[in-house]
């Protein structure tokens, strides 16, 4: 199989170093390039046509969200999509939202480790979602609230989201249940909210995970918000 092939754009000297040592270890991935400035990453991203990009979101010319926008709208002569992973210091809800409206597939805190790094890059090249814990709390819980919800809103950043859900449309009740897996909430409340066993619960989860092509309940979310499911 080839190699994932990764364009990193980084400002910070010293993260940008050790981030290249671990990609450059690992066998199955190849660092096609690097970049400290927003400008330079899409730029060499439009040229090496990279599988994944890791965006760092405080770069110093243009913002990692709008980076991502610009990445996020490319295609290749492949006719393949690049992939963002975003990179940040933080985890402001605010930030998180925003790269995810921006297209964002992945999101990890910086002092995540090599051994994850290496398994986010990857999951996410597949077409899976990789969220650091502190950002999946976001994305479940607070995405939700009124407030959050007037700020930025999520729109469906891939089209075969919406292919998936024409082909295999959710029931009112797996809607339902969808909704409260948004909310955060575990299948043992879930059943109390909407007065079902927690064995009903169980099915309707396990056949959203079936219809969204998602591995776990974390990314049913996010392509449920993408795909405007639920706001």
């Amino acid at each position: 199989m080839s190699p994932i092939r990764v364009v990193l754009i980084e400002d910070h000297d010293l993260t940008r170093v050790g981030m290249k040592m671990t990609l450059q270890q690992a066998a199955n991935i190849s660092l096609a390039g690097e970049a400290a400035t927003g400008a330079t990453g899409v730029a060499l991203v439009e040229s090496q046509e990279p599988d994944v990009v890791i965006v760092d979101l405080g770069l110093p010319d243009i913002d990692g969200v709008e980076v991502t926008r610009q990445v996020k709208a490319l295609t290749f002569a492949s006719g393949a999509a690049p992939k963002v992973l975003i990179l940040t210091l933080t985890d402001n809800q605010e930030a998180v939202l925003a790269a995810f409206a921006a297209g964002a597939d992945s999101y990890c805190i910086k002092d995540i480790s090599s051994d994850n790094l290496l398994q986010a890059i990857t999951l996410t090249a597949e077409g899976s979602a990789w969220i650091d814990p502190a950002i999946a709390r976001i994305v479940l819980t607070q995405v939700r609230k009124p407030d959050a919800t007037a700020t930025v809103e999520i729109e469906a950043s891939e089209p075969e989201y919406k292919q998936i859900l024409e082909a295999t449309p959710l029931t009112e009740r797996e809607l339902e249940v969808l909704a409260e897996i948004v909310n955060g909430y575990s299948n043992a409340e879930i059943a109390e909210r909407l007065y079902i066993t927690v064995g009903t619960v169980k099915t309707h989860v396990r056949n959203i995970l079936n219809k969204l092509c998602a591995d776990d309940r974390t990314q049913a979310a996010v392509r449920a918000l993408r795909s405007g499911l639920v706001k």
